[in-house]
């Protein structure tokens, strides 16, 4: 599978033992960067795997920040592309079975290497559950209903 990987300064070195991981797997990795931990701006490496993915230039993708927050927003400004972060084996595996999330953002200053191969690992091997979360995933896509949702309480 063809994997994008991005990073900023803070994410870079898990950045690389994510590429290293992905490669000893088989995987083709796409890295688009940074280059080490000279200071960047985060939302144009977010911004690079949003779009590698929402081409399909790659499968899916991880990025890499200092908390994983603003290079996963930064992704999500792409439309197509479905980011969040995990800090735990449950969340990378909600995220895949319920949203069919396509990008995995890391926190390096969260997250220990072995952890997040293991969250890693767990994206990759989750497959989308489909069903009733298919709708809300083609919400995430498109946009909810143009109609606000019923707030149960028509007199206020």
């Amino acid at each position: 599978m063809k994997i994008a990987v991005g990073s900023d300064h803070a994410g870079f070195e898990l950045k690389e033992k994510v590429r290293e991981f992905l490669t000893t797997r088989g995987h083709e990795v796409l890295d688009t960067g940074t280059t080490g931990t000279a200071s960047v701006d985060y939302p144009d490496f977010g911004y690079a795997v949003g779009r590698a993915v929402a081409s399909g230039e790659a499968a899916v993708g991880v990025v890499v920040c200092g908390s994983g927050i603003g290079i996963a927003m930064a992704a999500n400004k792409v439309p197509g592309a479905r980011a969040g972060v995990a800090t735990d084996i449950f969340s990378a595996r909600l995220m895949r079975q319920h949203n069919d999330a396509n990008i995995l953002a890391l926190g390096a200053r969260i997250t220990a290497p072995a952890l997040a191969e293991a969250i890693l690992e767990t994206f990759l091997e989750t497959p989308f559950e489909g069903g009733r979360h298919q709708r809300r995933v083609e919400k995430l896509n498109h946009g909810p209903d143009p109609a606000p949702p019923p707030t149960g309480d028509t007199n206020r």
